[in-house]
């Protein structure tokens, strides 16, 4: 059976972006020729789901050719119906029906890219599989946290740890069934 893993980067304090959906600090870590195993990652996935404000940050920032590269089934999870572009698909259905229908077909794994709203209800339906969370060396005090509150307990398992000479630091974890 595919997983669903989450690979993202925060704030030592919890948050994903700064106010007004603000991801320059990210910048802090950026390191030429150092991609923190997202490569690696990426390669072993042939679906994407992420949110509309994720998605139209990236178009901004980005491009386009980030996600509708060919390579991958990407799911844009939003309340404006919209027809597909290439293998981009804008999915207006119920989150968890879509994740395990897609769980239950035969491929490479899932990738969550974000954002908070999308992760919130995975975790409403305890579907992500694996946690892959860059800590990057900085408190930003407030902005758009990675997890919010309310949702169910869950019990994690540590896979790896690894530290960068950035000050990032990466967390691998896996639920515990």
């Amino acid at each position: 059976m595919r997983k669903l893993f989450l690979f993202i980067a925060t704030s030592l304090d919890g948050y994903i972006a700064k106010p007004n959906n603000d991801l320059g600090f990210l910048k802090m870590v950026e390191k030429e020729g150092e991609d923190y195993g997202y490569e690696a990652f990426i390669a072993n996935m042939d679906t994407i789901i992420l949110g509309r404000k994720t998605y139209d940050y990236v178009l901004q920032h980005i491009g386009a050719s980030h996600y509708d590269n060919g390579q991958h089934e990407v799911y844009v999870i939003t309340r404006t119906e919209k027809p597909s572009v290439g293998k981009t698909n804008f999915y207006t259905g119920k989150l968890a029906e879509l994740v395990h229908q897609l769980k239950s077909e035969n491929g490479k794994n899932i990738y969550c890219d974000g954002g908070s709203e999308v992760i919130h209800e995975l975790l409403q339906h305890d579907l992500i599989d694996e946690y892959i969370i860059s800590i990057i060396p900085v408190l930003l005090g407030s902005g758009t946290k990675l997890f919010q509150d309310d949702r169910p307990e869950q019990e994690l398992t540590l896979v790896k740890a690894k530290s960068f000479e950035t000050g990032l630091v990466q967390l691998h974890y896996q639920r515990k069934r």
